[in-house]
């Protein structure tokens, strides 16, 4: 551990040492600890084996980071010397240093308990504690160190780590920023404060410790982390996407990192690169439901509708409750020409969902489509009561309603529209055809003359009109209108056979005969109405 060696013993009993003992410590001396490790060996095997020379032995064993064979040294040393001074505290090193915390622990406890004071011992025994996730005991143990030595590094480090542990963030931030004070270049205090600020999620001190370590350290993985932090926090996902994509080239296999960047690419309108970022977190966890949503998304956005569908799919697999996904896979499937599986999604959907207003539209309309008018109009009926007003699903239950015969709910359906929505072309257009089927003249004409004005100009629209005006014997109006009409579409077959129609009324026969012609030109099928004439 930091600041605490492995101590060896004193002669014991006061002898002399041994010459093989003296030669090693001479070689010691010049830096050959190889060298006064054979000797000792040689010793060893030569019946020396005595307390003092197993404690040295034990000592270089440490020194050249042979901890495991260190450790069976100073085992084989207490079973000769139980009460032999260093023993159990250089036991609990070797222990420490080869990731052993209990027996380390058990070592300390031992040294302690003939010199309760020890202050190395009790620096070890916290932070064995510590690496335990035991932080309340470990606690008395740095005040021990503290107590003799107020400004030891380690035992304010190991304690504020403590209290960090035990969500004390303001006794562990008042200890870090102690140890700052005296080593502004401790890195471990600013990552530690930095994630104190995560956990109260306070964005100011993420942002200060992390610039601060970042300029210490430029490629410091937390600094980089907690700026990604702030950043997504601050909705800048420029800059978390430049922190994302520095943080995946030093973790390429970091999942949490990859979903990052794909957030922040996509937010920043890259949808490649958030596809990519997405595919990156789904080859590192294939389970990761929120991953696969996310690249099904960024796909449909790219207009890969085969790969979206893959990815639903298989976040359907890992969650089969998804209503988002299957909503959005439904769309995909609706694009992709399958209306009747995308048609069973959305019942699937509603029949868990049923306020789910956009599903019950997409399901009112591909109804609509093929030709189910009444499970149509029940679609758009839903729709209504859950959102009013909705001009474009009153306007497709108008539809519903119509082809179903239901005129009344029809009218009223497309007069709904028009309350929200005065300037609705179709709305207007669904009531002037009503009106017309319903030989309402007056009021289709009214309408059809709102229609006018309101800038449609298409070739039924005045053939509709003209036909209306003669009906009612407005020729010279029917005229004007059948005209308009073929203006739009000068081979509007029908437009020109009641141009005609209504010049012979006006007793212009030779030009009516021109119109006649040429409408039969255009649909021969006209003839029997020629000859009706």
């Amino acid at each position: 551990m930091s600041g605490r060696k492995n101590v060896n013993g004193a002669p014991v009993n006061g002898k002399a040492a041994s010459p093989s003992l003296a030669r090693a410590v001479a070689l010691h001396l010049e830096g050959k600890r190889k060298e006064a490790l054979r000797e000792i060996n040689t010793a060893i095997e030569g019946g020396e084996e005595t307390a003092e020379v197993l404690a040295a032995k034990g000592h270089i064993q440490f020194e050249l980071e042979q901890y495991d064979d260190a450790v069976k040294t100073y085992e084989r040393l207490i079973s000769m010397a139980p009460n032999h001074p260093t023993a159990s505290f250089n036991l609990g090193i070797c222990y420490e240093k080869a990731g052993r915390w209990q027996e380390a622990t058990d070592s300390f406890n031992k040294a302690l308990s003939s010199d309760p004071q020890r202050t190395e011992a009790n620096l070890g025994l916290g932070i064995c504690l510590l690496h335990q996730e035991k932080p309340e005991p470990a606690i008395p143990c740095f005040d021990k160190v503290l107590a003799k030595q107020p400004d030891l590094e380690s035992a304010l480090f190991g304690k504020a780590v403590s209290l960090q542990l035990l969500w004390k963030f303001d006794e562990a931030t008042a200890l870090y920023l102690k140890i700052l004070e005296k080593n502004p270049q401790s890195e471990e205090c600013l990552v530690n404060l930095i994630t104190i600020g995560m956990a109260r999620k306070d964005h100011d001190s993420i942002q200060q410790y992390s610039e601060k370590l970042l300029a210490m350290r430029p490629f410091s993985q937390a600094a980089l982390e907690g700026l990604a932090t702030c950043a997504f926090h601050s909705n800048d996902f420029e800059a978390a996407s430049r922190y994302c994509s520095k943080l995946v080239e030093f973790t390429p296999d970091h999942f949490e990192r990859w979903f990052n960047l794909g957030v922040a690419e996509q937010k920043c309108k890259r949808i490649t690169e958030a596809a990519k970022a997405y595919s990156e977190a789904v080859r590192i966890r294939p389970d990761a439901k929120q991953a696969h949503v996310n690249l099904g998304i960024a796909r449909q956005e790219l207009g890969d509708l085969k790969g979206a569908r893959e990815s639903y799919e298989r976040a359907l697999q890992i969650s089969p409750d998804l209503a988002d996904v299957i909503y959005n896979l439904a769309g995909v499937l609706e694009q992709q020409g399958e209306k009747e599986e995308a048609e069973r999604l959305y019942v699937k959907l509603l029949s868990r969902n049923p306020e789910w207003e956009d599903a019950w539209f997409r399901l009112g309309y591909m109804r609509l489509q093929r030709g189910d008018h009444r499970g149509a109009a029940e679609a758009f009926q839903a729709c209504v009561r859950k959102r009013s007003p909705w001009p474009e699903a009153q306007l497709n239950l108008g539809l519903a309603y119509w082809n179903i015969g239901d005129q009344e709910g029809a009218a009223k359906a497309f007069e709904g529209v028009l309350e929200s929505d005065p300037a609705s072309i179709d709305a207007l257009r669904g009531l002037a055809a009503l009106a017309v089927e319903r030989e309402e003249l007056d009021k289709a004409l009214d309408l059809q003359a709102k229609l006018i004005e309101a800038g449609e100009r298409t070739p039924e629209l005045f053939y509709n009109t003209g036909l209306l005006l003669q009906k009612s014997g407005q020729i010279e109006d029917a005229i004007r209108l059948y005209q308009e009409a073929l203006t739009e579409r000068p081979n509007f077959a029908e437009a020109l056979l009641n141009l005609g129609h209504a010049l012979k009324a006006k007793g212009d026969v030779d030009q009516a005969r021109t119109y006649w012609k040429q409408a039969l030109e255009q649909k021969p099928e006209l003839a029997a109405g020629y000859f009706e004439q």
